[in-house]
């Protein structure tokens, strides 16, 4: 190598040196990537940064300091959280020679939840919380009662200071450290109040968080802390609405709220506690992180009830903070179920030597379950804590929901024996149900694509199998014929279904695969059904559901819908079903003009009306009467596959699942087997129904 090529790189438009570099300092990260610390910048962020100053209320009630919380959405937009615990400490911190309440506001990783001395168990554990909402927000108030004073300290994008007492968050503002005194109060008083104002400049301008979210959080939270009391102020509507939430009973109560069904059982309660030993890093006096074992307790609650209907609802908790996703310690109830239950199953000779053991699936239909845990400092995948990750709490949790729920098998309280043979008999009845789905998959995948016999006569199938491949399911043998005119023979497939579908929402799974049609459709398609579906087996690689623009068309696609999302879920999520759009109406133009067709289609009344008014003012004539469609079978083969099967001018809507917990919540109101809430839907939304498209 010469001297010349040895040199440092020259400064040019294409070299990458240490200017490139920035290096975010305090908030300022925050501020640039608000994404890693709340997860989005939408409604869901701006809820995280209420959810994170109320955790840190909860923490100070789970520590025994707090009785109770108030939680505030203002009209301006802004959110205020107040206690009654000890009151961040307004002293000076050694370190930084700021007061503690500005050492938490204003640096990360800052807090009184690291080593376990000020709190035991708590939610919030990375110290980012606060200060982030911090950095997020235009302007934070906060006031802590202590010591008889009340303090105060302000905010503006993380900076401390103090504004011009008008409320507002671009008020004047004058940067300053520390607190200041505002007025007495008693010696005895204590709590810390926190009023934020989310910095717009952060989230997108629709971020907004619901009432009905923060009713719900909160009545989650009471539920886990008994004894706590909450209370909730929305006073952005144009009356304000209050409510008030106290829970003695703790997740027992929580379990029967979230059931729907009736009780096979009424909710057990298994409670215990272990201990483990974690190796962290620890804060010398010198500074220095240095592995040290620290000895840990952790707490098991779980409250669990069999009912008689099929849905699961698995709630967890990790010291009041929800895991969604579950963690370890879901896993440890999971394995404790599945292994007590199997004994208790041998035992009673409901399953006998030979038989297979009942799997996860099988124990979770019906089941309601709260799994709680409290220990310091849990291991999270991320800031938003939705996934616990301490390996420890899988064995401790195994340990204790065994242990307890043995006892209550083998030494049932007064009243307990029967209702425990009833879920014992619940979970050998699914267990029956799966193997024999099972074993029809597994004989239906064994046939290969010579053997026709297996798929039902009526299938009128295509010859190709590729991922353009389309099954639509045709309403009734009427439009089957017309379809098969229209139908492109080498990629659509057709399959006929007689009537309405049985509704699998209020049926077994025995009685879905009974139904003729719902087996057919089932079978078809070729992938299974239920958990085991598998996407990567089914024959076409789009499903149409194509039924009559009228009422019952509408009911035989909500039956097909059903359908899908119980038992071929992995379908719609993939977008892979859709809704054929067929027209309403025919427009048949007298003396067309030059390139303009000789028919128009129409799909609801109020476009015909706008196409009526345009061929009129073009001075336009057409043939009296207009034609309408009571059904694709009154539809020549030709006019079908122009408006509905040819894929070059065809409308479909793709159905998808966006939320999966609120579709659940609707396919159970309309199709459940509760009718109260259905009529009261109903009778909601008469007062928006077209009357003009009832068939009388």
């Amino acid at each position: 190598m010469t001297a010349a090529t040895a040199e440092a790189p020259t400064d040019d438009t294409h070299g990458y040196s240490a200017r490139h570099l920035s290096v975010l300092e305090g908030l300022e990260a925050v501020r640039k990537r608000p994404g890693m610390y709340i997860g989005s910048t939408d409604s869901r962020g701006l809820a995280h940064c209420l959810w994170e100053i109320v955790d840190n209320c909860v923490d100070e009630a789970l520590a025994g300091h707090c009785t109770h919380i108030s939680v505030v959405m203002h009209a301006d937009g802004s959110f205020s959280v107040g206690d009654n615990g000890r009151g961040i400490p307004v002293d000076l911190e050694p370190k930084t020679g700021l007061a503690g309440v500005e050492v938490v506001m204003t640096r990360l990783h800052a807090g009184g939840k690291f080593g376990g001395v000020s709190y035991t168990a708590s939610g919030g554990l990375h110290g980012v919380g606060a200060s982030v909402v911090n950095a997020l927000s235009a302007r934070v108030d906060v006031e802590v009662d202590l010591g008889g004073e009340t303090h105060a300290i302000s905010f503006r994008r993380g900076v401390p200071g103090e504004f011009a007492d008008d409320g507002r968050p671009n008020a004047r503002f004058k940067k300053r450290s520390g607190v200041r005194q505002v007025r007495k109060v008693a010696k005895k008083t204590t709590g810390t109040r926190v009023r934020f104002w989310p910095d717009m400049q952060i989230f997108i301008k629709d971020a907004t968080v619901e009432q009905s979210l923060v009713l719900d959080r909160m009545r989650q939270t009471a539920f886990l802390v008994p004894g706590l009391t909450i209370d909730v102020r929305d006073e952005r509507g144009e009356e304000p609405v209050e409510e008030t939430f106290r829970f003695d009973g703790g997740i027992s109560e929580f379990c029967s709220y979230l059931a729907k069904d009736a009780p096979l059982l009424e909710v057990l309660r298994l409670r215990g506690r272990g201990h483990f030993t974690e190796t962290v890093p620890v804060l010398d006096d010198q500074g220095h992180l240095t592995p040290t074992d620290v000895e840990r307790d952790l707490e098991v609650d779980v409250a669990v009830r069999w009912g008689t209907g099929y849905d699961t609802d698995i709630k967890s908790f990790v010291n009041v903070i929800a895991t969604p996703k579950g963690g370890t310690h879901v896993q440890g109830f999971d394995r404790a179920l599945v292994r007590v239950l199997n004994e208790q199953l041998r035992a009673v000779k409901l399953l006998k030597n030979g038989d297979e053991n009942v799997l996860k699936e099988d124990i979770l239909e019906g089941l309601t379950a709260v799994v709680a845990v409290r220990l310091p400092e849990p291991q999270f995948e991320g800031q938003t804590k939705e996934i616990l990750g301490t390996s420890a709490a899988t064995r401790i949790v195994t340990q204790v929901v065994s242990k307890e729920l043995k006892a209550v098998f083998e030494t049932p309280a007064r009243g307990q024996k029967q209702p425990l043979r009833a879920v014992l008999e619940k979970i050998v009845g699914a267990a029956k149900t799966r193997i024999s789905a099972r074993t029809q998959r597994d004989n239906q995948r064994r046939k290969n694509a010579l053997e026709n016999s297996a798929l039902p006569a009526k299938l009128v199938d295509c010859r190709t199998a590729d991922d353009r491949s389309e099954l639509f399911i045709v309403e009734g043998d009427s439009a089957l014929g017309t379809a098969k005119l229209a139908r492109d023979s080498e990629f659509q497939a057709l399959l006929p279904i007689r009537g309405k579908i049985l509704n699998v929402q209020k049926a077994s799974v025995a009685d879905m695969l009974k139904n003729a049609e719902c087996a057919a459709i089932i079978q078809v398609i070729g992938a299974g059904s239920g958990r085991t579906f598998d996407l990567d087996s089914a024959r076409y690689g789009r499903v149409v559901v194509l039924a009559d623009a009228d009422v019952d068309g509408s009911h035989i696609r909500c039956l097909l819908l059903t359908l899908f999302y119980r038992y071929m879920r992995p379908m719609l999520e993939a977008g892979r079903i859709f809704s054929a759009v067929p027209p309403l109406h025919r427009i048949e133009l007298i003396k067309p003009r030059k390139g303009q067709g000789k028919y128009i289609y129409t799909y609801t009344d109020g476009e015909l009306r706008r196409r009526l008014v345009e061929l009129e003012r073009k001075g336009q004539r057409w043939k009296e009467p207009i034609q309408r469609y009571k059904g694709l079978g009154e539809m020549d083969a030709d006019q079908l596959a122009e408006t509905t099967l040819d894929p070059r001018q065809r409308m479909l809507r793709r159905i998808r699942v966006e939320d999966a917990e609120e579709a659940a919540k609707v396919f159970d109101l309309l199709m459940g087997s509760d009718v109260a809430p259905r009529r009261e839907f109903i009778t909601a939304g008469a007062s928006e129904l077209d009357t003009e498209r009832i068939d009388v």
